[in-house]
């Protein structure tokens, strides 16, 4: 049986996995090693909700001009640029002295990663086909919580191996490969791609604009249509970031669980994030293949998530026994996940002309939730000890998202307002 040589197409939606694979190590790494330097620095839970947080403020600034700067740039100077920087800062976090330290190292990690969502689906929007959009999402950000799986188990080692510092190094440093390999492989445009056939190109999107003509974004009237999106991803992000950032400290300190336990329970409820990426996005392809019918095959997906995500975190407000809650978690998380592939579709259905500039537009939402979700767990649990109580939180916005995600309108598209002709135009032609 002889076997296929992988496509051109393929193998970019590869590399775009390894990226959302590797940026997530890198952004959760620091919910792990924080059993190591929470107790040097002598972090409270408070400040430690700042460390977590601090990647959160940077990535919001960055989100809209990342989005415009893949646009603009091009994905590849523009995913080289950004993956330098997160990856140095990744390695520079080992060598932190404290938290004004680890801020400042977080806050260029959020920095360089700031771009790579939108630009990824910058990415998808001219080197996928229209009908696999919500699979590429999901089985992008599969790789996203895959890393997240992952991460425990692996830091947990690394900080055996060589400390929390060598951790940080470490991953750093595996980033940065892939930044070398992106940046000698990937053409903007396919059709400048050594390795594009025929047969690929007839299968893609028509190529967008060339630079020189490209149109000036028409900022209000995009924030105005992709907001209702923007707060919808808001109470979906705020669950995320909160269990992806304290989940390992749930366990660690609530449950009294040494490093390879919390690591390993932290890891079965990331898994479950895995399988719902892939199958949300897949799920959503299928429903619009079948259907036509934009709108539906989004919200077919996002509302079960969110709806689904809410009635497996109420049971956490009250149970305390280990394992049923870290099945209520696990699959919190799986619901949960189910809302990326369609949700990350939707700025390309509404705008697909600007596609990384109306993502990034849409993942402010989450980039805020990153900032404030972390630091409010902590508070909560510094004041009332309860590391169940910060729950309730997720339950409410998860509820109201899924009432949100009706204003999205997904089958509603951005179109460019006319120019203008000038008056002394028209009597002149006239």
């Amino acid at each position: 049986m002889k076997i296929r040589k992988p496509t051109a197409p393929s193998i970019v939606l590869f590399l775009l996995c390894l990226m959302y694979f590797l940026t997530y190590i890198d952004r959760v790494n620091v919910a792990t090693a924080a059993s190591g330097f929470k107790d040097d620095f002598h972090l409270s839970k408070t400040q430690l909700g700042w460390v977590f947080s601090g990647f959160g403020w940077t990535y919001l600034l960055f989100q809209v001009m990342g989005g415009w700067l893949g646009d603009r740039l091009g994905p590849r100077k523009t995913l080289f640029i950004c993956g330098s920087i997160w990856a140095l800062a990744t390695a520079l976090t080992g060598l932190a002295t404290g938290l004004v330290s680890l801020m400042i190292f977080r806050l260029a990690l959020g920095f360089g990663e700031g771009a790579t969502f939108p630009t990824a689906t910058r990415v998808m929007r001219s080197w996928t086909p229209v009908g696999r959009r919500g699979f590429a999402q999901g089985v992008t950000h599969s790789f996203a919580r895959l890393g997240n799986a992952v991460t425990p188990p692996i830091v947990a080692a690394l900080m055996i191996w060589l400390t929390w510092r060598g951790a940080f190094v470490i991953l750093g440093v595996a980033s940065m490969v892939w930044v070398a390999v992106w940046w000698l492989y990937f053409r903007d445009d396919p059709r400048d791609h050594a390795g594009i056939t025929a047969a690929d190109l007839a299968r893609l999107p028509p190529p967008s604009a060339p630079k020189t003509a490209a149109r000036t974004v028409p900022w209000r009237r995009l924030i105005v249509r992709i907001f209702p999106v923007t707060l919808t991803y808001f109470c979906y992000g705020w669950s995320l970031w909160l269990i992806i950032n304290w989940l390992p400290q749930f366990f660690a300190d609530g449950y009294k669980l040494d490093l390879k336990k919390s690591a390993l329970y932290s890891s079965g409820v990331f898994f479950a994030g895995v399988v719902g990426d892939a199958l949300g996005g897949i799920l959503s392809d299928y429903l619009l293949h079948k259907t036509g019918r934009v709108a539906f095959s989004r919200l077919a997906v996002i509302l079960p998530g969110m709806l689904g995500a809410a009635g497996c975190l109420i049971p956490v407000l009250f149970l305390r026994d280990l394992v049923p809650l870290t099945l209520c978690l696990s699959g919190g998380f799986f619901f949960l996940e189910l809302v990326i592939g369609p949700i990350w579709s939707v700025p390309m259905d509404i705008a697909p002309q600007y596609s990384g500039t109306a993502s990034g537009l849409m993942n402010t939402g989450s980039a805020l939730a990153a900032i404030v979700s972390p630091i409010v767990f902590g508070k909560i649990v510094d004041v009332t000890g309860d590391w169940h109580l910060p729950f309730y939180g997720s339950v409410a916005l998860l509820l109201i998202g899924a009432v949100l995600a009706f204003t999205m309108h997904p089958e509603r598209k951005f179109v460019d307002e006319p120019p203008v002709v000038p008056p002394v135009a028209i009597a002149i032609e006239n």
